[in-house]
């Protein structure tokens, strides 16, 4: 069996125009504090603030890859990198434009109509509309080849019918991306999925929060019975929407959210051992958690260079995800056992609580966004393995 090299470009550094966005994202965070919990910052981009969202459309940094056509900024990958950067490790709340800043709108500025462009694009931009993922089933987690939802089409556009589950904020959000079966059989797999735009205040819709072990409702199961779509819902070709969520997960698992996700109870340790001192095992934890860090942000800036180059680098996408999940879960493991090494004596209150919410929360971060087992059968057959 042959095997094959995964393409990845040269190291990659921040561009300087894009470095210098890092000084004005701080400015802005410092007029516009996050919470000064840590068990606070540490939910991040679940964190929902729309004021927030609304107040970084502002300064134009929603959408800031977006052309100016559209309301956006007319800026780079790394300049979005920068800003995301920035706003992940201060734990600000993003979670209300995430989505559709991420991906829905580069899904929609790649395949949508010109009509859909013009109507929702700018809105993204300014922070003021908000979306969700219509991807995962019941019956079908990560194996989206799977889906049984339907659209039929009519006279009217596309009758919808089935059901999603753990969208993120679809309580919340004024639209989701769903993929659907729009013709063939339920066992055809990637052949006649389709995806389209829904209205979630259309009659027939019935959103149901889930509460996960840390108390927070972000997840939701979503029901359509019989909801009536216009035909303009449909983005892209028919049938097309297996190639498109191929490339939409690019952007989902590239990023440093994937890579931070556990700052906020780093930045707390650290700040605790600022005030009571590091033995040698505090410092070699904090160095080998570092070094980890530098490495993946690397890989991960690698691929938004891919990205900026209109590329869509699937499988090292897939890679840097598992990584870099690997290392947020690793982060409240090495730390617990170093607080429980010292007896207690370094956990502060606050510091017990990140601890105890992202130990919760961190089983979750190889989940969203495709899982584990998932990627690394993709990995395995983009290097021939399999």
């Amino acid at each position: 069996m042959s095997k094959r090299m995964i393409p990845w470009p040269q190291r990659q550094t921040l561009p300087t125009s894009a470095e210098a966005l890092r000084s004005e994202v701080r400015a802005f965070l410092a007029a516009h504090p996050p919470a000064a919990a840590a068990d606070v910052r540490a939910r991040s981009w679940m964190g929902f603030d729309a004021a927030f969202s609304q107040a970084l459309g502002q300064r134009g940094w929603v959408g800031i890859t977006l052309p100016t056509q559209y309301g956006g900024g007319g800026g780079s990958a790394f300049d979005r990198y920068v800003i995301l950067e920035e706003l992940l490790a201060a734990g600000a709340p993003v979670s209300a434009h995430w989505i559709a800043d991420r991906q829905s709108a580069p899904l929609l500025l790649r395949f949508g109509s010109d009509s859909q462009r013009r109507e929702l694009l700018p809105r993204i931009c300014a922070g003021e509309l908000y979306f969700c993922i219509g991807m995962s089933e019941p019956g079908a987690g990560s194996d989206l080849a799977s889906v049984s939802t339907r659209a039929v089409p009519n006279d009217q556009g596309w009758l919808l019918n089935g059901s999603k589950l753990w969208t993120t904020n679809a309580d919340r959000c004024h639209y989701m991306i769903a993929l659907a079966r729009t013709s063939g059989q339920h066992g055809d797999r990637q052949q006649g999925l389709s995806q389209l735009l829904v209205d979630l205040s259309l009659p027939g819709i019935t959103i149901r929060p889930i509460r996960d072990l840390a108390g927070d409702a972000h997840f939701n199961e979503v029901f359509f019975d019989n909801v009536q779509l216009p035909h303009d819902a449909l983005i892209g070709a028919e049938g097309d929407g297996w190639q498109q969520v191929t490339a939409e997960l690019a952007f989902e698992r590239s990023g440093p959210e994937r890579i931070l996700s556990s700052m906020a109870l780093l930045e707390c340790w650290c700040d605790q051992l600022r005030r009571s001192g590091a033995d040698a095992g505090d410092q070699r934890t904090l160095g080998e958690l570092a070094s980890r860090l530098a490495v993946l942000r690397s890989l991960s800036l690698s691929i938004t260079a891919q990205l900026e180059q209109g590329q869509s680098p699937v499988i090292p996408a897939a890679l840097v995800k598992d990584l870099g999940t690997t290392f947020e879960q690793d982060i409240p493991d090495r730390l617990a056992d170093q607080i429980a090494r010292r007896g207690g004596e370094h956990g502060s209150g606050e510091l017990m609580r990140t601890l105890a919410y992202t130990s919760m929360i961190a089983p979750t971060y190889s989940l969203r966004g495709g899982t584990r087992e998932i990627l690394r059968g993709l990995i395995a057959r983009g290097m021939g393995l399999r």
